[in-house]
């Protein structure tokens, strides 16, 4: 377990925190490699009947830290980030995400793939993918347009805009919006403690049924986008955009 992912379980549910302040939860691999492990023994815990995930009060995350991302890049489907997202895609327990603060790249396109988003205010959502010779990654590519439209997804993944807090809920990329960071969170776990009371098996019957019709599509959408994304990591001037952003931030 990587030391800046924090896991604790109340009752039947379970809190997965991000915690790398001082790099704004920013995700190495050993991160999404403890992600996908706690996410799949989630899911394998009858005790566990909801999953909620936050980066804390503050920030939710950054996106990929890119000093360690540069160092080993994903050169195949089987990379930590990639492994991460089959993870999130394989849960059939209720994921409910807790976002205060910045929550840029997979922060953002991990979002539609929650069954609940709660949002700060000062949240702000972005997809600078384009902007670092990339392209957009975890079926964002189908998600996106679906649950913001076209327009906003446009200004998102291929302009590298971003939105706030109040403009996902209105837009629907959120579910609930609150003013403090602490009333998000307290919201987060209490509803999560709401659904477990429920049946498990009737809750993910439920949302294996909500995703059932999606979900042939989504997993071939996040393969092409990860084949897309490798590839584009082999082009110069990505690779220039991404030393150029690291020097920066040093």
């Amino acid at each position: 377990m990587s030391e800046h992912i924090r896991v604790e379980c109340h009752r039947h549910s379970l809190t997965i925190t991000l915690s790398r302040p001082d790099k704004y939860n920013a995700l190495t691999n050993a991160m999404y490699d403890s992600l996908s492990d706690t996410l799949k023994a989630a899911g394998d815990d009858d005790n566990v009947k909801v999953v909620v995930i936050t980066g804390g009060p503050d920030c939710f995350t950054a996106g990929n830290d890119l000093a360690d991302f540069l160092q080993a890049p994903p050169k195949d489907l089987d990379a930590p980030a990639f492994r991460f997202m089959a993870a999130v895609v394989a849960l059939d327990k209720p994921l409910i995400a807790a976002v205060c603060g910045a929550a840029i790249g997979i922060g953002t396109t991990l979002l539609p793939h929650c069954d609940l988003v709660m949002a700060t205010r000062d949240s702000r959502f972005a997809t600078p993918f384009v902007k670092l010779g990339l392209c957009q990654e975890f079926a964002a590519s189908l998600l996106l347009p679906q649950r913001v439209g076209h327009g906003t997804a446009v200004r998102l993944l291929l302009g590298g805009e971003s939105i706030d807090g109040a403009q996902a809920h209105t837009l629907g990329l959120c579910t609930h919006l609150f003013d403090q960071g602490q009333e998000c969170l307290a919201f987060a776990k209490d509803y999560a403690e709401r659904l477990a009371t429920a049946s498990p098996a009737a809750l993910q019957t439920a949302k294996r049924l909500m995703k059932a019709p999606l979900r042939d599509s989504v997993l071939g959408i996040i393969e092409a986008e990860n084949q897309n994304f490798i590839a584009r990591l082999q082009a110069p001037e990505c690779r220039r955009a991404l030393e150029d952003f690291v020097n920066k931030r040093r």
